[in-house]
Order: C-alpha cells, then sequence, then structure tokens
C-alpha cells in the first residue's frame, strides 16, 4: 500500500496544481505528453498507453485542438484515421509541465540520499518494463 499512498499523493499534489495553473485534466496533459513524445500517434494509440475511455481522449484531443496545443493530419491511406503532432506552443507547455513536476519530484524524493534514489528509480523502471503493471491475475474482471 506503501507504493499506492506515494503515487495516489503525488498525483493529488501534481494533478491539482496543473488543473489550478493550466486549467487543463490530468487526461488532457497527459495525452499532450504521449502526442509531444510519440509525434504522430493516433488517438487510439493513445488507450495503450493511458488506459481511458475512448470518448474521454477524443474530448481531450479536441480540447488541446481547440488549445493549439496539437493538431491532427489526416492519413492517405485511410480517411478515418488521424495523427496527432504537438504544435510548438503544445511542446513549450509541456515542457513547462514537466519541470514543474521534476521540481515536485526533487521536493518529495528530497528524504533520499543520492544511493537510494538510485536504487529507487532502478526498481521503478524495472517494475515499468515488465509486463504486469497495466494487467493483473489478482484483479482480474471477468
Amino acid at each position: 500500500m506503501a507504493v499506492s499512498y506515494i503515487v495516489l499523493a503525488n498525483n493529488q499534489v501534481t494533478n491539482r496544481y496543473i488543473e489550478r495553473e493550466y486549467d487543463m485534466p490530468v487526461h488532457a496533459w497527459s495525452a499532450l505528453y504521449a502526442i509531444v513524445t510519440y509525434p504522430g500517434l493516433r488517438a487510439k494509440d493513445i488507450q495503450h498507453l493511458f488506459p481511458r475511455p475512448q470518448n474521454t481522449i477524443s474530448r481531450v484531443v479536441a480540447l488541446l485542438e481547440r488549445r493549439g496545443l496539437v493538431h491532427q493530419i489526416v492519413s492517405d491511406q485511410d480517411g478515418r484515421a488521424k495523427s496527432l503532432l504537438p504544435t510548438s506552443a503544445g511542446i513549450t507547455l509541456l515542457n513547462e509541465i514537466k519541470e514543474k513536476a521534476l521540481e515536485r519530484q526533487d521536493e518529495m524524493f528530497g528524504v533520499l540520499n543520492d544511493e537510494e534514489r538510485r536504487t529507487f528509480l532502478n526498481l521503478c523502471r524495472k517494475i515499468a518494463a515488465g509486463q504486469r503493471l497495466c494487467h493483473s491475475e489478482a484483479m482480474r474482471t471477468s
């Protein structure tokens, strides 16, 4: 439960800050993160990175587009498929958000010395690279 507590507490602080400062819900800035990190992905691809309902992702993409943070390009092969690309304003905004998030992480991990921090982050990378992060046998639904 300690991991859940750390993640939930950090998300609460980070998400509230971003919602207040940028008037942007977590779904929007995480989608912007995905689009900047993987330019050209499709809205349905975001579901594989951040499991959310398709209608939520569609609304978020529309919000990001209205704000001039992303734009869509229709595929030559399939008129229904649209690639998402960040604008320079989207990249700039995400860099601001990432800078603040890293500042928050430094604040949160300030109780760890350098070796403890490296160990913790290496363990997190190992867990994130595994197949069990988003799938569970213990919490399977039928």
